[in-house]
């Protein structure tokens, strides 16, 4: 069935032109810019795959995945398409990347002449998402303004005012000026409540709203109206955008005269030398063995995981490897000098949210008997991707290759139920994560069971196992804490407190965040009024309930329970109060000491991590005598 058949007036205009283009594709140009940019987008999308994807793929499912994508767009009811170029159950025969450009072009144009008001910019990137569905979970679209957002965040920098905010009770709160930046220089704080942006009320914005207003190119300007506690008219700022850096290490400090620690909350382009400097530092504090907590870091940059992993081990360890149907995607690394760290005893604290480049340094650490993984059972992310950018600014992140460990361990998990099922298959998994780790021990085959290099057994196919399994701390219901947040109590708390007493808090506890940390206690006027908050909230605090309970957004407790809980609570706006007057890195030494049961416990493992160094040293001896 031609083209030709289906142009209507409104398209009559647009002249078709049969050209070769790159590899013998035949490229529509038509007149219409539009019809022009989303055909040239589906046909790039297409040979990145082709060209590019790891695995095997097969031109007739995308092209047919892409077409049901198309017609699922159009969401009629009454839509007839057998017979039509969009019979998803009639696909003529795909042979090439021509065929498949083809026909897709003919059931677009189809559907812009049948369907005017259709907007088929959203329905090519609809067939884009629904054809890239059949091949990984993590080969995807991305729009364009997520791309540019995504692409900040990786390189470690976005350019705009330098503000971390919060939303609280329809106002923008500033939570922090970040340290050097336009808004910390023009002496904007924590606490300060944005009423106008450019002469515009900035009542009622969204997240993304304040991101679009006030992020921009550098050395632009905006103007913006500030209330600040205690001043009942509003101060004006004109503030120059400036480089802002965003940190991918969350917070460095010493748990103990021993004991460095380091979070790092992603891999982008900035982390290895934000992790230099924090060890360095830790260095010059005392630090003789380093925790390093990777819970929650979804991964990133695959040089910067290499990066990362060098500084623990001598010259020319082998740390990973990547194999793909594409020679050129298949390598092997090795750290190429003596690491920062690498005679160091470690830690690594992991959990179901530490993902592919988090996987690649604990996997590295453990199956060279480097130091002790400890937490819960990793994601099982093992799939490296390029992005690639598209004619309109847009990108497709296909997957190149999958990563094996030193032992040859694939981490990835099998991803062959849809999308859905494996996104959140860590939902799936037993609350008991050492019952987790055990049946997934269990159902490994022999073939996914490796050694270290000291004969200890590990595993693939499924994310890394740890060598101590923790148990998330369940012993405290979190019932109250929750309702708490949900509700934002605790933001309102903080802010309130700090209009209140900011003054006199600075003055007893701003130069010495140590005393404030061991030593702060809320009183008990803070107390009581963080209890008729919560009540305005919807808490209900009553003997008539045995556990708590949960109806509607009312929350009933006994008043034993709310005694019991409710240090969880202060917990939590101690932390928030650091975060406010010191900055974000503040925040994570007193989320540790009130939170966090896996520190606690990995601290009690030290003597293991020697003890694994001796069995180490001693295998390699052997190993060495054997070769003799």
């Amino acid at each position: 069935m031609s083209v030709k058949k289906f142009l209507a007036p409104q398209l009559a205009t647009l002249l078709i032109l049969s050209a070769v283009w790159l590899a013998g594709v035949d490229k529509v140009v038509v007149k219409n810019e539009i019809h022009q940019d989303n055909l040239h987008k589906y046909l790039q999308v297409q040979r990145r795959v082709i060209d590019n994807y790891f695995g095997d793929t097969s031109l007739e499912e995308l092209y047919q995945k892409s077409l049901v994508g198309l017609v699922k767009g159009l969401e009629e009811e009454d839509l007839i398409i057998t017979g039509t170029p969009i019979d998803t159950l009639n696909i003529p025969e795909i042979q090439n990347l021509r065929d498949s450009y083809n026909r897709f072009e003919e059931a677009y144009l189809y559907v812009a002449n049948n369907y005017p008001d259709k907007n088929m910019s959203k329905l090519t990137e609809r067939s884009i998402r629904s054809m890239l569905s059949i091949l990984d979970p993590h080969s995807v679209y991305i729009e364009r303004d997520d791309s540019e957002r995504i692409q900040e965040e990786f390189d470690g920098k976005f350019q705009g005012i330098g503000i971390q905010f919060n939303i609280i009770q329809d106002t923008i709160t500033v939570i922090t000026a970040i340290s050097g930046g336009p808004s910390d220089q023009l002496g904007i704080m924590s606490g300060d409540r944005i009423i106008t942006i450019d002469d515009s009320s900035a009542i009622g914005y969204t997240n993304e709203d304040v991101l679009r207003k006030l992020r921009g190119q550098k050395g632009t300007k905006v103007n913006i109206d500030i209330l600040r506690p205690r001043n009942s008219n509003p101060v004006r700022f004109t503030i120059e955008r400036d480089d802002i850096p965003l940190t991918t290490i969350d917070s460095h400090y010493m748990l103990d005269d021993n004991t460095g620690y380091i979070k790092i909350n992603r891999f982008a382009a900035t982390t290895h030398r934000e992790f230099i400097a924090s060890v360095d530092d830790l260095k010059e504090q005392g630090m003789n063995r380093l925790m390093l907590d990777m819970r929650g870091n979804p991964g990133g940059y695959l040089s910067q995981a290499i990066a990362i992993s060098e500084e623990f081990f001598p010259r020319n360890t082998k740390l990973v490897s990547t194999e793909s149907r594409h020679a050129r995607f298949n390598q092997e690394v090795t750290s190429r000098r003596d690491g920062a760290v690498k005679d160091m005893p470690v830690i690594v604290l992991v959990n179901e949210g530490s993902a592919s480049a988090s996987e690649i340094v604990s996997g590295a650490i453990q199956d060279h008997d480097r130091g002790l993984v400890v937490g819960r059972r990793t994601f099982g992310k093992g799939l490296v991707q390029q992005q690639y950018e598209l004619i309109d600014g847009s990108n497709v992140r296909v997957t190149i290759s999958r990563y094996l460990t030193p032992s040859g361990r694939l981490i990835q998990k099998p991803f062959d139920g849809g999308s859905e099922d494996y996104a959140f298959e860590i939902r799936h998994r037993s609350s008991d994560a050492t019952m987790d780790a055990s049946n997934f021990l269990d159902e490994v085959p022999d073939s996914l069971r490796f050694s270290t290099k000291a004969g200890r057994q590990v595993f693939g196919g499924g994310g890394i196992v740890p060598d101590f399994v923790v148990q998330e701390d369940t012993t405290q219901s979190p019932y109250l804490y929750n309702f708490m947040r949900i509700n934002r109590v605790d933001f309102n708390f903080v802010r309130d407190y700090l209009d209140r007493n900011g003054d006199q808090f600075r003055n007893n506890w701003e130069s010495d965040f140590n005393a404030f940390r061991s030593d702060f206690e809320w009183n008990e006027d803070d107390k009581s009024l963080l209890k008729s908050m919560l009540v305005d909230q919807g808490l209900v605090i009553t003997d008539d309930v045995t556990e708590p309970t949960i109806d509607d957004n009312e929350l009933k407790i006994d008043q034993a329970s709310y005694d019991e809980l409710s240090w969880l609570n202060f917990g939590q706006m101690k932390a928030e109060i650091a975060r406010q007057v010191w900055g974000t890195e503040y925040f994570y030494p007193i989320v540790n000491d009130y939170f966090n049961e896996t520190l606690r416990e990995a601290m009690k493992l030290w003597d293991e991590v020697e003890q694994l160094e001796a069995f180490a040293q001693r295998q390699a001896t052997i190993n060495v005598g054997f070769r003799n």
